[in-house]
């Protein structure tokens, strides 16, 4: 007879975003934070007037469609990007000198995780604790930042995962103020001369939120981007107005963060401000993905829900003009990546569950088109490690592994992990043979999957990886010969 203290299958549980963290990046100690009683004051209090305050906005405008707005803010207790919020918007194209970003730039800046106040001692290594030492990161961990949604509640699960050991469990994790759409790791750490171990986080209401990696037990981000404006103190709206879909951080120009939302605009984040640089409207529907060039810190490749792909040059992008190429794909685009061994070129999925392959000098179709699979391609990883591996999931709960190149794409592996509608997909960073997936079953919706434990996988690709930490594209990047088309665009 089952006991009447098992768990209950949750009503919802799902994961909708992952992302795999190099390794090397985390303290092998991550500082656990504690409040004192003035800090743990002010956030009661300041949650308690901005409820307050939301409410009685919610009154007022009962018409309006700030009625919209969310009155579920515990994040915004601490709302210290207030100070942040006057100082505008830059029009100034090429601000930040993409034409030489290989340059140094500072770092100065805010880092505003005033909140979370040390306690040493919370360090301390009990040795009769027997869970002590899966508290330690190792060199050879990996972090695996999964999105999490069960019933009311979201967080971000920062898993441990080490390949040696065949371990894999939570290390911390995160309470986030709504569903996490996406997220993306960033080593610029606003205001701090270092490098750090941070991830942007953009959710289902409008503002982005940049955790520290590296600090545990923290209930507010470091810092906020974006506002959802406030009539009774006076604060306007500030950068998305919907909900954020995808982020991209420029490695190249580490102040710069990209952000697509369902407003139907891509945002070129300032972090060292805190504010929007640039607003890109030229969208008809929903921005759904977006990535930066691996080695062209001006080129952003957008897809978006109006079955449209566009590579912009953001030497020459502004407020009110953008320069960009544009291909037509049919169905809604799900997801866009860049091919690291072929950098003209980059591969897009779509709604109709089909790939496509384009080559970004050729205002033409794209060089191939697959049908892939019999539902949305929701997952799309084209190996940065290993030349034309291919990895694609899909709402249709299959996993399969592509050997691609300009001609064509022939099916190697397809396996189903058994997790629901498959929402998301990555790979390792160190063995990209390595990928992890979120689904929405709700008795397993995360699983992590080695592709070399099939034979066919390791015969047509193993060869190819060289196992080099930092392996080099094989050809160098040619600009579109083509002129990117000028567009101007309405700015209100």
């Amino acid at each position: 007879m089952e006991s009447d203290q098992e768990d209950e299958v949750p009503n919802v549980n799902f994961v909708p975003s992952l992302l795999f963290v190099k390794r090397g990046v985390a303290k092998a100690n991550p500082d656990k934070v504690t409040l004192t009683p003035a800090e743990l004051a002010r956030i009661i209090n300041q949650t308690r007037e901005d409820l307050e305050a939301d409410d009685a906005e919610g009154m007022d405008a009962s018409d309006d469609e700030e009625n919209e707005d969310s009155h579920e803010e515990i994040s915004n207790g601490a709302n210290r990007m207030a100070a942040l919020n006057a100082a505008g918007v830059s029009d100034t194209a090429d601000e930040y000198n993409f034409d030489t970003y290989d340059q140094e730039t500072g770092t100065s800046g805010l880092h505003l995780s005033t909140v979370a106040v040390v306690d040493p001692t919370e360090n301390i290594q009990d040795e009769d604790d027997s869970d002590a030492e899966d508290e330690i990161i190792k060199p050879t961990d990996n972090l695996i930042l999964t999105g999490h949604v069960q019933n009311d509640s979201a967080s971000m699960e920062v898993y441990i995962y080490n390949e040696e050991e065949g371990s894999l469990y939570i290390h911390h994790d995160f309470l986030l103020p709504s569903p996490p759409l996406c997220i993306e790791w960033l080593s610029f750490d606003p205001g701090s001369d270092k490098p750090g171990n941070m991830c942007a986080i953009g959710c289902m209401e409008p503002i982005i939120t940049l955790w520290d990696l590296d600090i545990q037990d923290s209930i507010e981000p470091v810092c906020k981007l974006g506002s959802k404006g406030n009539r009774k103190k006076n604060l306007p709206k500030i950068g998305h107005t919907d909900a954020v879909l995808d982020i991209s951080w420029n490695c190249h120009l580490e102040q710069i963060l990209a952000s697509g939302s369902v407003d139907q605009t891509v945002i070129l984040w300032d972090l060292e401000e805190g504010t929007p640089h640039t607003t890109i409207r030229d969208f008809e529907e929903k921005v759904q993905t977006l990535v930066f060039h691996p080695v062209r810190a001006e080129t952003l490749l957008v897809g978006s829900c109006d079955g449209k792909v566009k590579v912009f040059d953001c030497r020459s992008t502004t407020n009110d003009t953008s320069s960009f190429k544009m291909w037509e794909l049919g169905g809604e685009v799900e997801r866009v990546c860049w091919d690291h061994f072929n950098q003209n070129c980059f591969v897009a999925s779509t709604n109709d569950g089909r790939v496509h392959y384009v080559d970004s000098r050729q205002d033409s179709q794209p060089l191939w088109t697959k049908e892939a699979h019999e539902k949305e391609v929701t997952g799309l990883v084209l190996s940065a490690r290993v030349k034309g591996m291919l990895s694609t999931a899909s709402a249709d709960g299959v996993l399969k592994v592509w050997d691609i190149d300009e001609k064509d794409a022939r099916l190697v592996y397809m396996k189903n992990p058994k997790i629901g509608v498959i929402q998301c997909l990555d790979e390792c960073n160190e063995n990209p043979f390595t990928l992890a997936m979120g689904g929405d079953l709700k008795t397993k919706n995360f699983t992590v999957v080695n592709l070399l434990d099939n034979d066919v996988v390791s015969n047509v690709f193993k060869s190819r990886f060289d196992g080099k930490a930092n392996n080099q594209p094989s050809n160098s990047y040619e600009p579109p010969t083509e002129e990117m088309e000028e567009v101007d665009i309405d700015d209100n």
